[in-house]
């Protein structure tokens, strides 16, 4: 419910691979991803509280035993595969790896089957008031979702949430350290440093401190000119990101075009960053009357930063300040308060 946008992009992830590893029929389902993302997260949800409550035992238990059948095969498939390296299972508040992925959805499906075992045992009818506990719970958990889409997530898991200074992220917590995996007459050994003495036969090299990897890795923008990455950390930027010109809703542009022209002269610079083709980038440019500068970037990157398209983030040095939907277009008063808190 949280990032119900986020959901249809792993699911348009899923959609794409299956449609070209399995059956060409599920591209059919990628333009309906936010909608089936909404579906799911809003059945989980309402099976979840079914159980607890007993409403519908029989029915809940099949359905959850097909739901967790469905995604154990998800899991599966990524990680035995290397498909699609993140599940999406908890968005971006948790993250799995494709096989703690699979093995989550295992003990899941184990517990699962605990209830068909002692299925007679559950409740055969429920009180009235856990049937309109669930039908609230429905219709709670779908307009939060409803929300969620229309403005930016309540909660912002993401490495490019208000306060985190990009550059700082794309950089290592600590100094990475590494063991070596060494050979030599026929023994394995695992060493803290390299050695020095050649009869050491290299096998791998493992990261010992994971977790002090760059929080951002990818982040990059550029133009016919060259990289312009590092331009985007100095001084006062507020970025206008689409992060793909065929899906963009253009619905609420004139607000951003006022927000735009408004900034003429002021000391905050004006960017416009699309996952498009440089041609692309100059039409919409050129069609709106910004006058600004247009930057190239990757659609993947676009998305994890904000889940609009299009959107606002505002920068100081590198710094996120404030990110917008698209419907909550910001006027130049509130972005330069922005700076002066």
């Amino acid at each position: 419910m949280n990032d119900p946008v986020g959901t249809s992009i792993k699911l348009e992830e899923y959609f794409d691979v299956f449609s070209n590893d399995i059956a060409g029929f599920f591209a059919v389902f990628e333009p309906f991803a936010l909608e089936i993302g909404v579906f799911l997260v809003v059945l989980e949800v309402a099976l979840g509280v079914m159980l607890i409550l007993g409403v519908k035992s029989k029915y809940t238990v099949w359905a959850l035993g097909l739901m967790i059948l469905f995604f154990t095969f998800l899991t599966f498939y990524s990680a035995y595969f290397n498909k699609v390296t993140d599940c999406g299972c908890f968005g971006d508040a948790i993250k799995l790896t494709p096989w703690e992925s699979f093995y989550k959805d295992i003990i899941l499906l184990v517990l699962i089957i605990i209830l068909f075992i002692f299925q007679a045992d559950l409740p055969k009818s429920s009180a009235k008031w856990a049937n309109v506990t669930v039908v609230v719970v429905v219709v709670s958990s779908l307009i939060l979702s409803i929300l969620a889409i229309r403005n930016l997530p309540f909660i912002d898991f993401r490495a490019y949430k208000v306060g985190v200074n990009i550059p700082k992220a794309m950089e290592p917590s600590a100094p990475l350290l590494y063991s070596y995996v060494m050979k030599k007459d026929g023994q394995t050994v695992v060493m803290d440093q390299y050695p020095s003495d050649d009869s050491y036969e290299f096998v791998e090299m493992n990261l010992k401190n994971p977790e002090s990897l760059p929080k951002i890795s990818d982040f990059a923008v550029w133009n016919e000119n060259g990289d312009y990455s590092s331009e985007m950390f100095t001084g006062n930027k507020v970025v206008v990101l689409v992060s793909s010109m065929s899906k963009m809703d253009d619905s609420n542009l004139e607000e951003i075009d006022e927000l735009v022209q408004s900034l003429y002269g002021s000391p905050l610079e004006v960017v416009f960053v699309a996952a498009a083709t440089e041609e692309e980038i100059n039409s919409l440019i050129n069609e709106r009357g910004w006058g600004i500068t247009g930057l190239q970037a990757d659609a993947t990157v676009v998305k994890t930063i904000i889940r609009s398209n299009p959107g606002i983030m505002v920068l100081k040095d590198g710094e996120v300040l404030g990110k917008y939907h698209h419907n909550n277009t910001p006027s130049a008063e509130e972005v330069i308060d922005l700076y002066v808190k």
